[in-house]
């Protein structure tokens, strides 16, 4: 800790720094409570997404044999994901992505020569697709909003325990410093009086004095 100038000047600059720090502080735990609640709010929504894709996958599992028959064409070839679109929502000053949907690469095949399944199969494997790109999207939302909810954690904590009880700390050991140099002073300028007015009342019994043996 950096040692205090004991004056006036310091202990003005420490009440600014103090008044500062306790405006400042209810808006990081504003914040700090905002983020904690979004981020229960994501994590929420990651196992709801994953309860979804447990669910389509044990329906795509009626055709896990069927994939492995011959066809004309490979169903796994449809699902092949050419570009994952995002929008960006600032969320407590953090750039947050959500999942707006996924473009696939162009399939096209016949529907006369391909076996009934495979119309079934393409649109379970491709919500598949689209979930899991979805889950990815919204762990990115987790991992910033933690990132930031962390980093605020730290500047609160900072200021409760550290910068606030140091400004107040320091606010006290300047005041106990100038008042007893206040007393002192006073003290200083009672011995002076004193001493000035008993040279006075000397002053005047030598005078006195000499006037009476005049």
């Amino acid at each position: 800790m950096a040692e205090i100038k004991l004056t006036k000047n310091e202990l003005r600059n420490q009440q600014t720094r103090l008044a500062q720090l306790e405006k400042y502080l209810p808006t990081l735990q504003l914040k700090k409570a905002m983020l904690q609640a979004v981020v229960q709010e994501v994590r929420q929504e990651i196992q709801r997404l994953e309860k979804i894709r447990q669910e389509k996958w044990q329906q795509a599992e009626t055709f896990s044999g069927l994939l492995a028959t011959k066809t004309t064409i490979d169903p796994l070839q449809a699902v092949k994901i050419k570009r994952v679109i995002k929008r960006y929502e600032n969320i407590a000053g953090v750039e947050v992505p959500y999942y707006e949907g996924s473009e696939f690469e162009d399939f096209t095949y016949s529907l006369f020569e391909t076996a009934p399944w495979v119309d079934a199969a393409i649109v379970d494997l491709r919500v598949l697709a689209e979930l899991r790109e979805h889950i990815k999207v919204v762990h990115e939302q987790l991992q910033a909003l933690e990132k930031e909810w962390r980093e605020v954690s730290i500047r609160v904590n900072l200021f409760e325990k550290i910068l606030i009880p140091r400004a107040a700390e320091n606010i006290r050991i300047i005041k106990v410093f100038l008042g007893d140099q206040q007393l002192a002073a006073v003290s200083r300028a009672k011995v002076a009086k004193t001493k000035i007015q008993a040279n006075r009342e000397a002053g005047w019994a030598t005078t006195s004095a000499s006037e009476g043996e005049g």
